[in-house]
């Protein structure tokens, strides 16, 4: 299947219209409790099963698909200052790795999808990121691939893409993604809802 533009223009949007998915109910806590919301899980296969099972039962209940997805939770970062909330529009799946075959790194192969998926929409009060995503909690340091490091966003983004829906990312960064990183997330984390529905309110 193959990704198809959508031209419809999206903006502004009405919060009905809205899925947000948190990873985790730590990241939403009560600030969003007046939001169409879903909790992923942690990690690659469960952001993409939570997304589609949310977006059929979305179909079912109004007939209709949401016109934004937007992914808000934590995130590291050794490029943008923790507390910060960064939108990212491009995202890599960082641990997927085909190079023993000949393929770049990161690429899916079989796919007619780029290895840095831009479906990312950019909302101009943040600044922007590119996020690594992957199946583990990032603790190595800088990369020049991606300045934000996640567990979903990269899933959700995929899902999106071939469901035609816009998708949006604000990513709240709790710590470095380096050796500090657990425990710099562990010390953050509780910050996260309140500044990320202050976020949320500037641009829905």
């Amino acid at each position: 299947m193959s990704p198809v533009e959508n031209d419809e223009p999206m903006r502004p949007f009405d919060p009905k219209d809205v899925l947000i998915v948190f990873a985790l109910q730590i990241e939403a806590k009560r600030a969003f409790d007046d939001r169409n919301i879903v909790f992923s899980g942690i990690g690659k296969v469960n952001a993409a099963y939570r997304l589609t099972q949310a977006l059929a039962y979305w179909q079912r209940r109004k007939n209709k698909l949401p016109r934004l997805v937007l992914n808000l939770g934590s995130a590291g970062s050794n490029h943008f200052g923790k507390g910060s909330i960064v939108n990212c529009t491009r995202f890599v799946q960082r641990d997927f790795d085909v190079t023993a075959l000949g393929h770049a790194p990161y690429l899916t192969p079989d796919e007619d999808l780029p290895v840095t998926l831009e479906n990312g929409l950019r909302f101009s009060c943040f600044p922007e990121g590119v996020c690594g995503t992957g199946d583990n909690f990032a603790t190595g340091g800088p990369r020049i691939d991606w300045n934000v490091v996640d567990m979903e966003a990269y899933a959700l983004a995929k899902v999106c893409t071939y469901e035609k829906i816009a998708f949006g990312c604000l990513k709240y960064i709790t710590d470095g993604g380096d050796d500090g990183a657990a425990e710099s997330f562990a010390k953050n984390i509780a910050d996260t809802s309140l500044l990320l529905r202050e976020a949320a309110d500037k641009i829905l």
